[in-house]
Protein backbone atom coordinates (compact mmCIF):
# COMPACT_ATOMS: atom_id res chain seq x y z
CA UNK A 1 0.00 0.00 0.00
CA UNK A 2 1.55 3.62 -0.69
CA UNK A 3 0.65 6.88 1.24
CA UNK A 4 0.51 10.00 -0.65
CA UNK A 5 1.18 13.62 -0.57
CA UNK A 6 0.21 15.82 -2.61
CA UNK A 7 1.11 19.48 -2.57
CA UNK A 8 -2.16 21.67 -4.51
CA UNK A 9 -1.02 24.94 -6.09
CA UNK A 10 -5.00 26.18 -6.86
CA UNK A 11 -3.09 28.96 -9.59
CA UNK A 12 -1.69 26.32 -11.79
CA UNK A 13 -4.47 24.30 -11.44
CA UNK A 14 -2.01 21.68 -10.90
CA UNK A 15 -0.61 19.06 -8.24
CA UNK A 16 2.22 17.28 -7.60
CA UNK A 17 2.33 13.65 -5.75
CA UNK A 18 5.43 12.00 -4.02
CA UNK A 19 4.85 8.07 -3.41
CA UNK A 20 6.50 7.04 0.13
CA UNK A 21 6.31 3.02 1.26
CA UNK A 22 4.35 1.58 4.15
CA UNK A 23 4.63 -1.91 4.94
CA UNK A 24 8.11 -2.68 3.30
CA UNK A 25 6.73 -1.64 -0.57
CA UNK A 26 10.01 -0.06 -2.47
CA UNK A 27 8.50 3.39 -4.18
CA UNK A 28 10.63 5.38 -5.85
CA UNK A 29 10.01 8.69 -4.71
CA UNK A 30 13.13 10.69 -6.62
CA UNK A 31 10.48 11.47 -9.36
CA UNK A 32 7.49 13.51 -8.17
CA UNK A 33 4.08 12.91 -10.50
CA UNK A 34 2.46 16.04 -11.43
CA UNK A 35 -1.17 16.04 -12.69
CA UNK A 36 -2.51 19.08 -14.02
CA UNK A 37 -5.65 20.11 -16.15
CA UNK A 38 -5.48 20.42 -19.77
CA UNK A 39 -5.16 23.07 -21.85
CA UNK A 40 -5.78 23.44 -25.15
CA UNK A 41 -1.82 23.41 -25.92
CA UNK A 42 -1.85 19.98 -24.63
CA UNK A 43 -4.36 19.14 -27.80
CA UNK A 44 -1.50 17.16 -29.75
CA UNK A 45 -0.37 15.25 -26.18
CA UNK A 46 -4.29 14.23 -25.47
CA UNK A 47 -4.71 13.06 -29.05
CA UNK A 48 -1.32 10.56 -28.96
CA UNK A 49 -2.68 9.05 -25.47
CA UNK A 50 -6.15 8.14 -27.05
CA UNK A 51 -4.19 7.01 -30.31
CA UNK A 52 -2.11 4.40 -27.69
CA UNK A 53 -5.35 3.54 -25.47
CA UNK A 54 -6.91 2.34 -29.21
CA UNK A 55 -3.90 0.45 -29.53
CA UNK A 56 -3.81 -1.08 -25.99
CA UNK A 57 -7.49 -2.08 -26.04
CA UNK A 58 -7.20 -3.06 -29.75
CA UNK A 59 -9.98 -0.67 -30.67
CA UNK A 60 -7.63 1.05 -33.34
CA UNK A 61 -10.37 0.79 -36.23
CA UNK A 62 -12.75 3.01 -34.06
CA UNK A 63 -9.98 5.44 -33.29
CA UNK A 64 -11.43 8.49 -35.66
CA UNK A 65 -10.13 12.02 -33.18
CA UNK A 66 -8.85 14.31 -34.75
CA UNK A 67 -7.53 17.77 -33.20
CA UNK A 68 -10.32 19.47 -34.61
CA UNK A 69 -12.56 17.32 -32.71
CA UNK A 70 -10.35 17.79 -29.48
CA UNK A 71 -9.97 21.30 -29.50
CA UNK A 72 -13.98 22.22 -30.04
CA UNK A 73 -15.28 19.29 -27.62
CA UNK A 74 -12.50 19.40 -24.66
CA UNK A 75 -11.41 22.80 -25.02
CA UNK A 76 -13.90 24.70 -26.79
CA UNK A 77 -16.37 27.29 -25.74
CA UNK A 78 -18.74 24.74 -24.40
CA UNK A 79 -16.57 21.61 -23.43
CA UNK A 80 -18.38 18.35 -23.36
CA UNK A 81 -15.20 16.37 -20.85
CA UNK A 82 -12.20 17.34 -18.88
CA UNK A 83 -8.85 15.84 -19.42
CA UNK A 84 -5.76 15.69 -17.10
CA UNK A 85 -2.60 15.12 -17.80
CA UNK A 86 0.28 13.21 -15.63
CA UNK A 87 3.76 13.99 -15.90
CA UNK A 88 7.00 12.53 -14.21
CA UNK A 89 9.12 15.81 -14.66
CA UNK A 90 8.66 17.35 -18.19
CA UNK A 91 6.99 13.60 -19.63
CA UNK A 92 3.62 13.17 -20.02
CA UNK A 93 3.21 9.68 -18.67
CA UNK A 94 -0.67 9.21 -18.49
CA UNK A 95 -3.69 10.67 -18.85
CA UNK A 96 -7.71 10.19 -17.46
CA UNK A 97 -10.92 12.08 -19.36
CA UNK A 98 -13.76 12.74 -17.44
CA UNK A 99 -17.03 14.75 -17.84
CA UNK A 100 -19.84 15.45 -14.68
CA UNK A 101 -23.16 13.16 -14.56
CA UNK A 102 -26.12 13.54 -12.28
CA UNK A 103 -27.83 11.09 -10.15
CA UNK A 104 -31.77 11.80 -10.00
CA UNK A 105 -31.97 8.91 -7.34
CA UNK A 106 -29.50 10.98 -5.10
CA UNK A 107 -30.00 14.29 -6.20
CA UNK A 108 -26.38 15.27 -6.78
CA UNK A 109 -23.77 15.23 -9.28
CA UNK A 110 -21.03 12.62 -9.64
CA UNK A 111 -18.32 11.74 -12.18
CA UNK A 112 -17.68 9.35 -15.22
CA UNK A 113 -14.19 8.39 -16.02
CA UNK A 114 -14.45 7.72 -19.54
CA UNK A 115 -11.01 7.23 -19.99
CA UNK A 116 -7.14 6.11 -17.79
CA UNK A 117 -4.55 5.14 -19.60
CA UNK A 118 -0.88 5.24 -18.04
CA UNK A 119 1.71 4.35 -20.56
CA UNK A 120 3.31 0.75 -19.75
CA UNK A 121 6.72 1.33 -19.09
CA UNK A 122 5.83 3.49 -15.92
CA UNK A 123 3.06 1.47 -14.54
CA UNK A 124 2.84 0.30 -11.09
CA UNK A 125 4.68 3.62 -10.26
CA UNK A 126 2.08 5.51 -9.01
CA UNK A 127 0.79 7.44 -11.90
CA UNK A 128 -2.60 6.15 -12.24
CA UNK A 129 -4.24 6.77 -8.47
CA UNK A 130 -2.33 10.08 -9.15
CA UNK A 131 -4.54 10.62 -11.09
CA UNK A 132 -7.73 9.40 -9.60
CA UNK A 133 -6.74 11.07 -6.11
CA UNK A 134 -6.80 13.97 -8.22
CA UNK A 135 -10.21 13.61 -9.78
CA UNK A 136 -11.31 12.43 -6.51
CA UNK A 137 -10.18 15.87 -4.73
CA UNK A 138 -12.25 17.31 -7.61
CA UNK A 139 -14.93 15.48 -7.08
CA UNK A 140 -15.34 16.19 -3.38
CA UNK A 141 -14.80 19.85 -4.37
CA UNK A 142 -17.65 19.71 -6.59
CA UNK A 143 -20.16 18.00 -4.24
CA UNK A 144 -19.97 14.90 -6.69
CA UNK A 145 -21.04 11.68 -4.58
CA UNK A 146 -19.27 8.98 -6.86
CA UNK A 147 -16.82 8.29 -9.34
CA UNK A 148 -18.06 5.77 -11.97
CA UNK A 149 -16.35 4.04 -14.95
CA UNK A 150 -16.04 0.98 -17.34
CA UNK A 151 -13.68 -1.60 -17.23
CA UNK A 152 -13.37 -3.71 -20.30
CA UNK A 153 -13.89 -7.74 -19.10
CA UNK A 154 -10.08 -9.35 -20.61
CA UNK A 155 -8.35 -6.14 -18.43
CA UNK A 156 -7.66 -8.27 -15.64
CA UNK A 157 -5.22 -5.75 -14.59
CA UNK A 158 -7.74 -2.47 -14.65
CA UNK A 159 -9.99 -4.36 -12.65
CA UNK A 160 -7.40 -5.60 -9.87
CA UNK A 161 -6.33 -1.74 -9.98
CA UNK A 162 -9.71 -0.20 -9.50
CA UNK A 163 -10.85 -2.90 -6.86
CA UNK A 164 -7.60 -2.20 -4.74
CA UNK A 165 -8.97 1.56 -4.85
CA UNK A 166 -12.49 0.17 -3.14
CA UNK A 167 -14.37 0.62 -6.64
CA UNK A 168 -16.92 -2.31 -6.54
CA UNK A 169 -18.60 -3.70 -10.29
CA UNK A 170 -22.28 -2.83 -10.83
CA UNK A 171 -23.37 -6.61 -11.39
CA UNK A 172 -27.58 -5.60 -11.70
CA UNK A 173 -26.44 -2.90 -14.55
CA UNK A 174 -26.21 -3.84 -18.34
CA UNK A 175 -23.83 -0.89 -20.36
CA UNK A 176 -26.07 -0.15 -23.41
CA UNK A 177 -25.13 2.18 -26.44
CA UNK A 178 -26.97 3.73 -29.30
CA UNK A 179 -24.62 4.98 -32.15
CA UNK A 180 -24.27 4.73 -35.54
CA UNK A 181 -27.27 3.86 -37.72
CA UNK A 182 -28.92 3.27 -34.31
CA UNK A 183 -28.84 6.43 -33.72
CA UNK A 184 -29.07 8.11 -37.15
CA UNK A 185 -32.16 6.05 -37.35
CA UNK A 186 -33.88 6.75 -33.40
CA UNK A 187 -32.87 11.47 -33.99
CA UNK A 188 -34.62 10.82 -37.93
Amino acid sequence: MRDVVGNVSETARTVTFLFQARGGNTVDSSVPIRIKQATVNDTPVVLDFIRELAVYEKHLEHFEATHEHLTTHLFGANPKARVLIAYEIDKPVGFAVYYFTFSTFAGLPGIYLEDLFVKPEVRGRGVGRALLKYMARIAKAERCWRIELSVLHWNENAIRFYQNLGATSKDDWDMYRLWGDSLEQLAS
